[in-house]
């Protein structure tokens, strides 16, 4: 009939017929006169299967790391910052008073900070000094959640102060052990302004996970870094945790209203505006990288398939001059090919899931296995490799894999059905 397709001939059977499956899983299958086939076959299946499993493991890790980075830096940092503008913080009391029956406000509280060199008997380093107040610090779960050694009991009344793990043995410090800050800030004389050097016992030694919280800050409370840091009647800032740190965009109007004095006030969003955006636009990167493994995996069908098709002619001639259509022998072609990127994809998503679940193990077997520090927390400043799934995402790189799988088999299936019975026999 005129403008009818030859791909659309009359047929006895239904599309995807059994017989059409029975002659694809003929083709899958390996046979010494077509092991050359088959191995490109294998290699297209495991191809696709380690680029899904890749991709997929990879953009979980980067978004678990992400996922940790942020819940330690705002755990110690803070959603919000308040600072006074144009006179000293006097009236931090009210203001945080104020600030803190905003809505959506969870915690606020004021703190003085200041840097310092910190030192033990085995050397010293500069460290960030925070002074909070006792009832503050309890709020801060995720320093008074992970005390190791001793406790916040004598942090107030024993003039006391907690450090992190790593600091700690980088000072050569233990529980009860004297360290000593020193601070240009100190006192002022006719000669001029004299360092200030004081010994404070360490009463509390927490672990963050956060490598570099853990070697850097120190927490006094917050009427001794007053004096210390010569601001008596004053803090640096008032400190704010609210219900959802996505909202802190909607929430600086309300909190600069609620300050009722000028202050400058900043988001967790500002302060590591370069270095989230730097792991976005990697995470972003190593995407596109990757799926190019699974691109490669798929044009590895192409091949094989087309290997597959030149090495059939005389079966696809045969099956023509039975009776089958072009459309029959698309299918059949296109199940074979379909067959591996499907089942290589789901191998692919089964091992992403199984590596993801047991990423810290893999870390410290290949860490084992290859005598070095893989994911060491000095430079990635976490002490440990999570995997953070996102079901979008992993659908998304699913059917990403099965769409090029699906693509890379139709070329050489349409290839098949053109072929001409005639000339397919010919020399036969």
């Amino acid at each position: 009939m005129a403008g009818r397709s030859e791909l659309d001939e009359p047929t006895g059977t239904a599309p995807f017929a059994g017989f059409e499956w029975m002659i694809a899983w003929r083709y899958l299958r390996s046979r010494r006169r077509e092991a050359f086939i088959s191995v490109i076959a294998a290699f297209s299946f495991l191809g696709i299967m380690l680029g899904v499993a890749t991709l997929i493991t990879v953009m979980a890790v980067m978004n678990g790391f992400r996922t940790e980075l942020v819940g330690k830096f705002l755990g110690l940092n803070g959603h919000m910052l308040v600072q006074a503008t144009a006179s000293q913080f006097t009236d931090y009391e009210d203001v945080t008073k104020r600030i803190q029956a905003v809505k959506g406000v969870k915690i606020a509280f004021p703190f003085i900070e200041g840097q310092a060199l910190g030192s033990g008997p085995a050397g010293a380093v500069g460290t960030l000094v925070r002074g909070v107040a006792r009832a503050d610090l309890d709020k801060m779960k995720l320093v008074s959640e992970n005390i190791k050694l001793g406790s916040l009991d004598d942090y107030e009344a024993g003039k006391g102060v907690a450090i992190g793990t790593r600091l700690a043995q980088n000072l050569g410090l233990g529980l009860g052990d004297p360290i000593t800050i020193v601070t240009p800030r100190g006192n002022v004389t006719p000669m001029g302004v004299t360092p200030r050097v004081k010994a404070f016992p360490v009463v509390a030694i927490f672990s963050v996970g956060q490598s570099e919280f853990d070697a850097s800050f120190v927490f006094m409370p917050f009427s001794e870094a007053q004096g210390y840091f010569n601001l008596d009647g004053r803090a640096s800032a008032v400190e704010i945790y609210v219900d959802d740190p996505d909202t802190v965009g909607e929430m600086r109007r309300p909190i600069e209203e609620a300050a009722q004095r000028s202050v400058y006030v900043t988001d967790w969003r500002h302060r590591n505006v370069t270095f989230f955006a730097s792991l976005e636009m990697e995470r972003n990167v190593m995407f596109i990288i990757l799926t190019l493994i699974v691109l490669v995996a798929a044009l590895n069908i192409v091949s094989g398939m087309t290997m597959l098709v030149k090495d059939k002619a005389r079966d696809v001639a045969i099956l023509r001059t039975m009776g089958a259509t072009r459309g029959s022998i698309l299918r059949v072609f296109f199940i074979t090919g379909a067959t591996i990127g499907t089942v290589g994809t789901l191998g692919g998503l089964a091992l992403g899931l199984f590596l993801c679940a047991h990423i810290e193990e893999v870390r410290e077997g290949l860490s084992w296995i290859l005598g070095t520090q893989l994911y060491p927390p000095d430079v990635y400043f976490l002490s440990k490799m999570k995997a953070d799934i996102r079901v979008g995402e992993t659908v998304t790189v699913v059917v990403m894999a099965l769409g090029l799988s699906l693509l890379a088999t139709i070329f050489p299936a349409r290839k098949a059905a053109k072929l001409d019975p005639v000339e397919a026999l010919r020399y036969e």
